[in-house]
């Protein structure tokens, strides 16, 4: 018995690409840090809601690459000359990747009380009717 997938069913022509972009996504190993929130904010525009507690705008990268917006945090070590008799906050780095559909655009970032907002609108899908001629062969 032979498994399809997304790429290979035969009413699913050129979706091959999206297959790829899920199974990569599911490898990028996300181990739930920083938590985050997905709000739909009207029927057209998303807010996505990351903790960074701690960080500071220059230590966070966010990029669109391959349709995916990858948000990046590193923070700088500042701990020379200090001595922790307990060290509970982590000063660690992470990645998160979101796969973005055809359409969707990201608008502006916001740092807000320990919380980064990246804003997110889909465009209008514009109805398109194309005929195809047949040529005699």
């Amino acid at each position: 018995m032979t498994k399809l997938t997304l790429g290979s069913h035969p009413y699913m022509l050129g979706f091959d690409q999206l297959e790829r972009l899920l199974e990569r996504n599911a490898k990028s190993g996300n181990e739930g840090y920083p938590p985050f929130n997905i709000e739909q904010t009207s029927n057209n525009s998303y807010r996505i809601t990351l903790a960074v507690a701690g960080f500071a705008e220059c230590d966070l990268a966010i990029t669109v690459e391959d349709r995916q917006l990858v948000i990046r945090g590193r923070q700088r070590d500042e701990s020379e000359g200090r001595v922790y008799l307990h060290r509970g906050i982590a000063a660690r780095q992470f990645q998160r990747s979101f796969v973005l559909a055809d359409g969707v655009e990201v608008g502006e970032a916001i740092m807000e009380n320990g919380l980064l907002h990246v804003d997110l609108t889909r465009a209008q899908p514009e109805t398109v009717v194309q005929s195809i001629k047949i040529r005699k062969g």
